[in-house]
């Protein structure tokens, strides 16, 4: 069984062409609609059928999926700039997270907010580097959208235990089981990936990730 998640990732001027005379509520809701109709895109690629709105359900937690390929999981997830798209055969529960890295962020504020103690005292360790908060950021985010409980379980309740050198770990939490996750610095912004994994004595396998770039 091969063990691969694939991500494609893009620019959002890619996939949003608006015109600068729209007012911001018209551009929210263009860039919303342009955002599922590539979503379905790129489904519908690896999918092989055509894939539209109607075709998703919603869990409980309003989590996606695809009512007739409940065992094709994806997830995926947009900043200002960019767009990523995570999806597997085999891996379940997938979350996704990109962020820019130029983002402009009160570190300090939503640190104190949604940071678990512990990683907010490695934060501080490490001089309150902005590389690591993205990485503690993105991680959270992927895991608890991986989990569908998404903002159902507060940002500081979940610890990550991530490393400020390795990219990539396991964390867990009593409503939501084990995590695994991939982080990935590729310059202009941080992505990470989260699946749902076991906790075991013989280390963590971690599965191919392929990451895909428009031509």
């Amino acid at each position: 069984m091969t063990r691969l998640i694939r991500v494609d990732v893009d620019k959002i001027e890619h996939i949003v062409p608006l015109s600068k005379v729209l007012d911001r509520k018209t551009k929210i809701q263009q860039q919303k609609q342009a955002i599922y109709r590539y979503r379905n895109q790129l489904l519908s690629q690896q999918l092989g059928t055509i894939i539209q709105q109607e075709d998703f359900a919603s869990t409980q937690h309003g989590k996606p999926y695809l009512v007739k390929s409940p065992q094709f999981y994806f997830n995926h997830s947009h900043s200002q700039k960019n767009y990523a798209l995570a999806t597997s055969t085999h891996m379940s529960d997938l979350g996704v997270d990109i962020e820019d890295l130029d983002r402009k962020v009160r570190f300090e504020a939503l640190a104190a907010h949604a940071f678990h103690p512990n990683e907010l005292q490695h934060w501080n360790e490490l001089d309150q580097d902005p590389a690591y908060w993205f990485k503690v950021w993105t991680t959270k985010e992927a895991v608890l959208k991986a989990s569908g409980l998404g903002i159902h379980l507060n940002l500081n309740e979940l610890e990550t235990r991530v490393h400020p050198v390795y990219d990539g770990g396991l964390c867990s939490h009593p409503f939501i089981g084990t995590f695994a996750y991939q982080n990935f610095n590729l310059g202009h912004v941080m992505l990470t990936v989260a699946w749902r994994s076991e906790a075991s004595c013989k280390g963590l396998a971690f599965p191919e990730i392929k990451i895909h770039f428009p031509s």
